[in-house]
């Protein structure tokens, strides 16, 4: 991103994200869980964004299959799990710089980076603040042939604030905090924000924004496979817009869909997001 425009968003998503409130920032209740089961696709794409923006040297395809948990110790604190599977492939050259592919075509499905974390209710008086520290393992993995990797070559410490409030048919919701990566990679600081609204029983419309900019602190070496396919790299930055749609078909069952895309990147593909998937309440 330009410097200037960098600086003006990172100031506007930071108080935009302080001002509003976060649905994150409510714990569950002791023994209260929460299991959500998705599915996220970036369908063949080459383009990706930097300065300027760049192609990949293959057709690219992006499947994510997550099973996302939580579960209340305690009425103030909840413990949570993120278990990415990555399908990921490069198929037909698209672009290549040396006349001659550096990649090979291939598919794989593999584990992503595994995110375990805590989070701890700070204050709950028609406002709730929570405090939450996720880590994120180096469980991903590489392949040298194609230049696919299915996670960050690195673990992340992922501290954040949450603030929010909720009414019966309407909330607003937002987080900030930051990346902290190793193994040379740069760490980033990150906000996000929602609004929901419920326009008639058991269904919620949800309008969101997520942010991140990278600190440029590391200075990792990928290999040129890697950077070839744009699969985690390092400095990676989005100011990005979605949509959520929540069916409540019971009290404790419900289906979700999303749609995700980029208004601006370093990085990170120009091709929109799309999900789905369900989850159940116990």
């Amino acid at each position: 991103m330009h410097s200037t425009l960098k600086k003006y968003l990172f100031t506007l998503l930071f108080l935009f994200s302080v001002s509003l409130f976060s649905q994150g920032a409510w714990t569950k209740a002791k023994n209260e869980a929460y299991v959500q089961l998705s599915f996220y696709n970036i369908a063949g794409y080459s383009g990706i964004y930097g300065n300027p923006d760049y192609r990949t040297e293959r057709k690219i395809t992006d499947n994510t299959l997550q099973l996302f948990g939580e579960y209340g110790i305690s009425d103030k604190t909840t413990v949570l799990l993120s278990l990415p599977v990555k399908m990921i492939k490069a198929g037909d050259v698209v672009s290549s710089t040396a006349g001659v592919p550096i990649t090979s075509d291939g598919s794989e499905t593999t584990l992503g980076n595994l995110v375990l974390g805590v989070k701890h209710q700070l204050y709950n008086n028609k406002w709730a603040i929570s405090g939450q520290l996720n880590v994120e393992a180096n469980t991903g993995s590489y392949f040298e042939a194609s230049g696919l990797r299915s996670g960050y070559d690195t673990y992340t410490l992922s501290p954040k604030l949450n603030i929010g409030r909720g009414y019966a048919n309407f909330f607003v919701q937002a987080s900030t905090g930051v990346d902290i990566r190793f193994n040379d990679y740069s760490s980033s600081y990150r906000a996000g924000a929602e609004v929901g609204v419920k326009p008639i029983k058991r269904l919620w419309l949800i309008g969101f924004l997520d942010f991140s900019t990278s600190f440029e602190n590391g200075d990792v070496v990928l290999p040129e496979a890697n950077r070839a396919t744009g699969f985690y790299l390092n400095d990676q930055e989005y100011l990005a817009y979605g949509i959520k749609g929540i069916v409540e078909i019971t009290q404790k069952f419900g289906v979700l869909a999303n749609y995700t895309s980029a208004i601006s990147g370093t990085n990170v593909p120009k091709r929109a997001v799309l999900g789905g998937g369900i989850y159940h309440k116990f």
